[in-house]
Order: structure tokens, then C-alpha cells, then sequence
């Protein structure tokens, strides 16, 4: 018992009074105080901290997003055929367009503007929004890159496929594809059978176009063919139809005038052309130079006979009659011309040394032409 009274006794001691008469609080409650204070201020601060932060990186966010004192800058942007909105997001940063890659793909999902791409090249500048980046990607697009790009007359299909992927517009391969697996909607393409490119050989239109940078392929051909169709005109048609002849028949004789041409003889040439087809002294072999250039890999300045001997249908020293197909794509000079020949009983030409055709009746009287040229002696 007097331990325990003891005890109780230490346990109600009362606290020392200190000198101003208040009790002192224990120091260890002081302590707890201190530490909580500075806790709290601490949290205020990492409060405030993170706020800032939040709202400098929100405000950084929102000049990318709202094109905010952004430099000025303008950059061409190719997008591909079958080209992902990820790698499109790339280009976009690595030419300093925009500057969030992550926030610029989370702004067209909710936006739903990975659906408006459209294959081409556009010229975007850093005053345009993440708004106004999608919709300038789009076939709607005001920024979309367009070049002027003139067809000469004569050129082969292939010569303009390699023109037009030399100014960017295409390119041979896409071009090569569209051109011999595309059902365009022409009546006077209805019966070549598709699987060759030259299927269109003829009928892309020559004249000065406007297009995109890397625009659709199909769309490219459509425009040539669309002033094709423009230009030969239903009483061209109807000419043709009277004539005998079809369509692809005239381009055909066309495409040979183009190539033969000195530049003025157009309708001259087209009459030996038409009395060759008739004449029975030629049996309707053409023998045409120009066909078979269009057969060999490579343009030759002078033709052999192992060269008249190969065996195509579009050599005319070997098949008589018209080629397989044109071989050029013709204009509306060398078109109207054999739409209209001359009328002459001319059967052979030869280019003279003045550097015009010259035309005879005779195989005879060609020959003796021939050989009077310095050309001929020198060749």
C-alpha cells in the first residue's frame, strides 16, 4: 500500500510555477506543435509549387494548341500514301510546326481529325492552331502545294509519267498502276482491256496543268483524260465516224503525225498515212520510223534493218496497217490533221537538209531524193 500511495503521490505532484505564475507546458507537446507548423507550411508550399508549375506547363500546352507567341515559321509537309497520323505528327515536329507530339495526337482524337488526311504536300506555318493544322491536311485544304506543269505534244506516257514525278506531283510507279488497272469512266476506253499502262497512251491530253504535290494518281490521269474528252468534240466524233474510222483509230493516226511532224506538215503526212492504209502498191504496210522508236529501250538516230525486223505489233515495216496503239499522246493540230488530210498521191517523205519533209509518189524518186542530201552522204 505505501508504494502505491507513493506512487500516486508522484503522479499528483503539482507543476512548478514559473517566474510570471503560469505553469510551463511539457516540452515534448512543444515540440509536436513546432513540427506540425512546419509540416503545414511545407504542404502550402509544395501546394503552391505544383500549381505554378501546372499552370506555366498548361500555359506552354495552350500556346501550342492556340498557336500563342509561337515564331514564325512555315514548313512543307508531305503526307504519303498510306502514311499513319503517327508519322504525320513526327513530320509536323521535326519541321517545327508544333511542338507537343503527344498533345497534338490527343487533340485530333477527340477531334476526330485523323479521319480528314488527305495524301499530298501542304506549305503550314506556326501561326496556324492545331485546328487549323487538320483541316490544311485535309482536300479542303487552302495550303495544299500546287505547281504548273505543261505536257509537250508527241510525249509517250511514260515521258510524262517521268515529268510528272520530276515536278513532284506523282510518281512513275503510282502512275504506272493507275494508268493499267483503273477502269476510267470514257466511252473510248471502254474496249482496251486493262493491264498495260499504255492502255492511255493517246489520250493524256498535251497542255498546261495545275496540280497538287503529290496529288491522287487516279485524279492526275483523270484531268489529262477529262481534256481529252473536252477537246476531241462530239463533231470530231462524228467526223471520224463518217470517215470510217473510230476514236482510237484517229488518235492513232494522230499519235504518228505528231512523232513524223516537222512542225508544218501535219495534214501532208496524214494523206500518205491514208493512202498507204488504202493503196494497193504499199499492200497497207505504213513503215513508219516512229513506230518502231516507240519499241526500243532507247531513241536511236538512225534505224537498222535488225531493227525494222523485230516483231511487234507496233512496228509497221512488220504488220501492215495501224499499230497495236498510239505512240504518242497527239495535239489538237496533229488530231484535227488526221481528221482532215490532204488530198495527194503522195506515198513516201523524206526530211531534207533544210530540215523540212519533202514528199514523192514514188519508192524511186524518194530514194534519188535521199541520196542527194548531205545528211545521208554524211550518215
Amino acid at each position: 500500500m505505501d508504494e502505491r500511495r507513493r506512487a500516486q503521490g508522484r503522479r499528483q505532484a503539482p507543476r512548478q510555477p514559473r517566474a510570471d505564475g503560469r505553469s510551463a507546458a511539457p516540452r515534448k507537446k512543444r515540440r509536436h506543435r513546432r513540427s506540425g507548423a512546419a509540416w503545414a507550411l511545407l504542404y502550402v508550399v509544395f501546394v503552391i509549387g505544383i500549381s505554378a508549375l501546372l499552370a506555366s506547363l498548361g500555359w506552354m500546352w495552350a500556346g501550342d494548341v492556340l498557336a500563342l507567341n509561337k515564331d514564325e515559321h512555315t514548313a512543307v509537309i508531305t503526307v504519303s500514301e498510306g502514311e499513319t497520323f503517327h508519322e504525320v505528327t513526327n513530320e509536323l515536329h521535326e519541321n517545327g510546326i508544333i511542338e507537343y507530339k503527344w498533345l497534338f495526337n490527343l487533340f485530333a482524337t477527340v477531334t476526330k481529325g485523323k479521319e480528314k488526311l488527305v495524301p499530298g504536300m501542304y506549305e503550314l506555318n506556326t501561326e496556324m492552331d492545331y485546328r487549323a493544322i487538320i483541316a490544311n491536311l485535309g482536300s479542303k485544304s487552302v495550303s495544299r502545294v500546287e505547281i504548273s506543269v505543261t505536257i509537250p505534244e508527241g510525249y509517250t506516257v511514260m515521258q510524262i509519267f517521268k515529268l510528272l514525278e520530276e515536278k513532284g506531283v506523282s510518281t512513275v510507279d503510282k502512275l504506272t498502276e493507275q494508268a493499267a488497272s483503273y477502269n476510267y469512266k470514257f466511252s473510248f476506253l471502254q474496249e482496251i482491256p486493262l493491264g498495260d499502262y499504255r492502255r492511255l497512251e493517246g489520250y493524256l491530253f498535251p497542255d498546261t496543268y495545275r496540280f497538287y504535290m503529290g496529288e491522287d494518281p487516279k485524279t492526275v490521269l483523270n484531268k489529262m483524260i477529262a481534256n481529252f474528252d473536252r477537246k476531241f468534240t462530239d463533231d470530231m466524233r462524228q467526223q471520224a465516224a463518217d470517215m470510217g474510222y473510230s476514236v482510237r483509230d484517229i488518235v492513232n493516226i494522230a499519235s504518228m503525225i505528231e512523232k513524223e511532224t516537222d512542225g508544218s506538215d501535219q495534214t501532208h503526212i496524214a494523206s500518205v498515212i491514208y493512202n498507204r492504209l488504202k493503196g494497193t502498191a504499199t499492200n497497207g504496210y505504213l513503215q513508219i520510223d516512229a513506230t518502231i522508236q516507240y519499241i526500243l529501250p532507247e531513241r536511236k538516230e538512225k534505224l537498222t534493218a535488225e531493227d525494222q525486223a523485230i516483231d511487234d505489233p507496233y512496228n509497221t515495216y512488220q504488220y501492215a496497217g495501224l499499230p497495236a496503239g498510239p505512240i504518242s499522246n497527239p495535239g489538237i493540230a496533229s488530231l484535227r490533221s488526221a481528221l482532215n488530210p490532204q488530198n495527194t498521191s503522195d506515198y513516201y517523205y523524206a526530211l531534207g537538209d533544210d530540215g523540212v519533209h519533202h514528199f514523192f509518189q514514188t519508192y524511186d524518186a524518194q530514194q534519188r531524193f535521199i541520196q542527194s542530201q548531205a545528211l545521208y552522204q554524211n550518215g
